[in-house]
C-alpha cells in the first residue's frame, strides 16, 4: 500500500452560488448516503419511521437500525449546519457530528465522537489486518495526518473549491479517523464545506447519489490515489459527479416546483379552503402524514383536519396507506415518485 500523498498547498478561494427553484429535503441525502454503505432504508420508510410507526401496510420492510442510520444522517447533518453558525468546519465539528450520527445505531459502542485510538482497517467483514484492504495510518502518524487536513481546510489555496473539496473527501477517507462511520462522515463532510465555504445556501448536491452508482469506480479511484498517486483520475471522477447532480438537482427541483404550482391551480379552482392549501403545501416538507400531524399542522379540530386530508385524497395529491378506520397514514405518491426516481 503506497504512502498516503501530502496535501497540497496554496491559496485562493472563489465563492458560487447556485439556485434551486424548490429545494429537496435533506432526507434524500441521507437515503442516498447511507445506501452506499449497505443501509437499505427508502426515504418512505424513513419519514414513516419519523412518524413513529415504522412499518406501513404496502411497504417493503427495513429495519429499525436501518431507518435509525438514515435518520441518524439527518439529524447529524442539520446538527453541522446549524452548528457552522458559531464553529467552522474542523475536527471539533466533525466530532460533535459523529456523536450524533452514530447515536443509539450499528457501531454505537465504537467511541462516538472521539478520534480513534487503534488501528482500524477496510475489508471483507471478519477480515484481518493482515488481510485487509486497506490499513488506513497508524494512530501517531494519524494524528498529523488530521492536522494537516484541518490546517488545509482554513487556508487558501491556488486549487479551485471544487477540486479542494475532491482533495478533502479523499484525504479524510484515506485517514479514516473514526472506529466507525467514516463514508457518511465523509459525504457529510462534503455538503459540510460546500455551504461553509459560501458555495452553496443550503446543502443541496447530492454526491452520495452519483458514488452510490459508480461505487465500485469510487472505490477504486480512492484506492488508487493511495496507490499510484493517480489524483487526476479521482479529481475528474468527482467533477464529473459533481456535474451530474447538479444536473440533477434542478431538474428534480423543477418537477416539485412544477408540481405545486399545478396543485395549487387545482386546489384553487375546485375552491378548496385555505386550510386545505396549507396542508397540501406542507407535504413538500414531509409527504407522509396522519390525521393527528394535519390537525396540529392546520391547527384545527380533528373533524376538521380529517376533512381537509379527504379533500386532498379526492383531488388525488394524497393516498391512503391502510384500510383501517382509524390512525390512517396518507402519502403523497407524486412527491416521493420524483424524489426517489431513477437518476441518470
Amino acid at each position: 500500500m503506497g504512502a498516503i500523498p501530502p496535501c497540497p498547498q496554496g491559496q485562493g478561494k472563489t465563492t458560487y452560488w447556485a439556485f434551486l427553484p424548490y429545494p429537496l429535503p435533506p432526507s434524500l441525502k441521507a437515503v442516498l448516503s447511507s445506501r452506499i454503505k449497505g443501509t437499505q432504508a427508502d426515504l418512505t420508510e424513513l419519514y414513516a419511521y419519523e412518524a413513529a410507526q415504522l412499518t406501513l401496510p404496502g411497504m417493503k420492510s427495513a429495519s429499525e437500525g436501518d431507518a435509525r442510520e438514515v435518520a441518524n444522517y439527518v439529524k447529524a447533518l442539520m446538527y453541522g449546519l446549524d452548528r457552522l453558525a458559531s464553529l467552522p468546519v474542523s475536527l471539533r465539528l466533525l466530532r460533535e457530528t459523529h456523536e450524533r450520527l452514530m447515536e443509539g445505531v450499528r457501531g454505537e459502542h465504537a467511541s462516538p465522537g472521539e478520534i480513534r485510538r487503534s488501528q482500524n482497517w477496510i475489508g471483507r467483514p471478519g477480515c484481518s489486518l493482515a488481510d485487509a484492504d486497506y490499513v488506513p495510518p497508524p494512530v501517531p502518524e494519524m494524528e498529523g495526518c488530521l492536522a494537516d487536513l484541518e490546517r488545509y481546510i482554513h487556508e487558501g489555496n491556488q486549487y479551485p473549491p471544487l477540486i479542494r473539496l475532491a482533495l478533502i473527501h479523499y484525504q479524510f477517507e484515506a485517514i479514516h479517523p473514526f472506529l466507525d462511520g467514516n463514508g457518511r462522515i465523509g459525504r457529510l463532510l462534503i455538503s459540510l464545506l460546500l455551504v461553509g465555504w459560501d458555495l452553496l445556501p443550503l446543502p443541496l448536491l447530492y454526491l452520495s447519489a452519483y458514488f452510490e452508482r459508480h461505487k465500485d469506480t469510487y472505490y477504486r479511484l480512492l484506492a488508487d490515489v493511495s496507490e499510484n498517486g493517480a489524483w487526476r483520475n479521482w479529481v475528474m471522477f468527482f467533477l464529473q459527479g459533481v456535474a451530474s447532480q447538479s444536473r440533477d438537482a434542478v431538474e428534480r427541483a423543477k418537477q416539485l416546483q412544477d408540481l405545486q404550482q399545478e396543485w395549487r391551480r387545482q386546489l384553487i379552482e375546485a375552491k378548496s379552503p385555505a386550510l386545505c392549501s396549507a396542508l397540501m403545501e406542507s407535504l413538500f416538507v414531509s409527504p407522509l402524514v396522519s390525521i393527528p400531524q394535519a390537525q396540529k399542522i392546520m391547527g384545527v379540530t380533528y373533524k376538521s383536519a380529517q376533512r381537509n386530508t379527504l379533500k386532498l385524497v379526492e383531488a388525488g395529491i394524497l393516498k391512503s396507506l391502510e384500510d383501517r378506520v382509524y390512525g390512517k397514514k396518507y402519502i403523497a405518491p407524486a412527491i416521493l415518485s420524483i424524489i426517489e426516481g431513477n437518476q441518470p
